[in-house]
């Protein structure tokens, strides 16, 4: 299934969309999802959209290579670093009741006689605060290291190994100042809160965000029967065990149904909603030298905890979203608040996608790399099929390589013809 296809299963959805805005139905967003599907040779794929007070799944293709069995709501999924918006949650309501302040040095909350690195720059002394970790500006690198062959995923380094580790690393950036992704600093981050509240950190998220929301298949600690639930993508994904050690980064099993409750939980405007901190910009692109492991779905146009925004706060195609990949697995979370309408995904890989659902025990952290083809980025088609839903101008397509620029200008003329239909005075959703 091509690219062109999608575009104008798109533009026909968006305008069913825009004619049939009353309608409660988002079972036209099943077709959209069957393209994106396909075009992402995934081999099992659950797709969660709520739009107001709809909520709308499907599941795609498998629950495992063979099984001819689709996958449904209460089929277990890895979310990998959609993890680290839950930790962030945790941060925002424990910044809230000031049990801590993003400003807190890292090192008020380290291990005793443990010398978290700093740079000194003019006789100023300038740690690692609780705000870098969250923002990817700590200066840190992505990984600690490789794991030892036959790790499971998503359980290295444990926390004693990384507190370890971080005294001899020297900062190359100040920080705050570059933004480089970082999956050892969301476990730092999550380290200290812990300590800031004495608690476990799992029991932690349990009590402040998982609990309260009645997500009860959300966990590190998956059972016997939720582990049989596991969705299997093509290549061994590994085997499903406790993933404590990574909790803040990328650690948490969940199913559709639970990520149904948090996706309306992050568009609510209620009392019970996500404090608006959670979700805010806290950096500019434009103000840091450089950012590196932010745009796998979009040019960054705000960083925040957690979170990337992709275009301008003030656009109706607004995005706020988070991506996530490995052990076999592609997730992504995009919400976009002017139309209130919100998605989640998850697919597990096909043959062809190794590159793209890193798998091996190499890389337990790892986010999963775009895809050089466009109509194959995840992503990307995901925005698209937010966009429709929600009845809103497509988001800018991805860079596009010379020799994969065939596709560009029949999207280009699509975008003219909803422009021209823009002006012509129909309405938008």
């Amino acid at each position: 299934m091509n690219r062109v296809r999608f575009l104008l299963l798109f533009f026909l959805a968006l305008s069913l969309a825009t004619a049939h805005a009353q309608v409660s139905d988002l079972q036209f967003a099943a077709t959209l999802g069957e393209e994106l599907f396909q075009n992402s040779g995934a081999t099992g794929m659950v797709l969660v959209i709520v739009r107001d007070n709809q909520v709308f799944f499907h599941g795609y293709g498998e629950t495992a290579p063979g099984s001819h069995t689709l996958p449904t709501q209460d089929s277990v999924i890895r979310i990998c670093s959609l993890t680290k918006i839950f930790t962030t949650d945790v941060l925002a309501k424990l910044a809230a009741d000031k049990t801590v302040r993003l400003t807190d040095p890292l090192q008020r909350y380290a291990p005793p006689r443990t010398i978290v690195p700093r740079r000194v720059e003019s006789r100023s002394i300038l740690p690692i605060t609780l705000e870098d970790l969250a923002t990817h500006t700590s200066g840190l690198p992505r990984e600690l290291g490789t794991a030892p062959r036959g790790t499971p995923h998503f359980t290295f380094p444990d926390r004693a190994t990384r507190w370890r580790w971080l005294p001899n690393q020297k900062l190359k950036p100040t920080p705050g100042t570059v933004a480089l992704y970082s999956n050892v600093a969301f476990d730092l981050l999550s380290d200290a809160l812990a300590s800031a509240t004495h608690q476990q950190y799992a029991a932690l998220l349990a009590e402040r965000t998982l609990n309260p929301l009645h997500m009860r298949n959300t966990t590190y600690f998956p059972n016997a029967v939720q582990c049989s639930r596991l969705l299997q993508g093509f290549h061994d994904g590994g085997a499903c065990t406790s993933t404590e050690q990574t909790a803040g980064s990328s650690g948490l099993y969940s199913t559709a149904g639970d990520m149904a409750i948090w996706l309306q939980y992050l568009l609510s405007d209620s009392t019970l909603a996500q404090d608006p901190s959670a979700q805010s910009v806290y950096l500019q692109p434009s103000n840091l030298i450089r950012q590196q492991g932010l745009d796998h779905a979009g040019v960054p146009s705000g960083i925040g905890l957690g979170w990337i925004h992709l275009l301008p706060a003030d656009s109706p195609s607004h995005i706020i979203e988070k991506t996530g990949g490995g052990a076999g697995f592609q997730t992504y979370i995009a919400i976009n608040h002017p139309h209130h309408t919100a998605i989640f995904l998850a697919a597990t890989d096909g043959p062809g996608r190794q590159s793209q659902a890193i798998s091996g025990s190499n890389a337990p952290n790892q986010e999963a790399p775009v895809p050089q083809t466009p109509h194959l980025n995840l992503f990307y088609g995901a925005n698209n099929l937010l966009a429709a839903v929600a009845g809103f101008p497509p988001p800018p397509p991805p860079p596009i390589r010379k020799a994969k620029a065939k596709g560009t200008p029949i999207r280009k003329r699509a975008a003219q013809a909803h422009h021209r239909r823009q002006k012509r005075g129909r309405s938008e959703k």
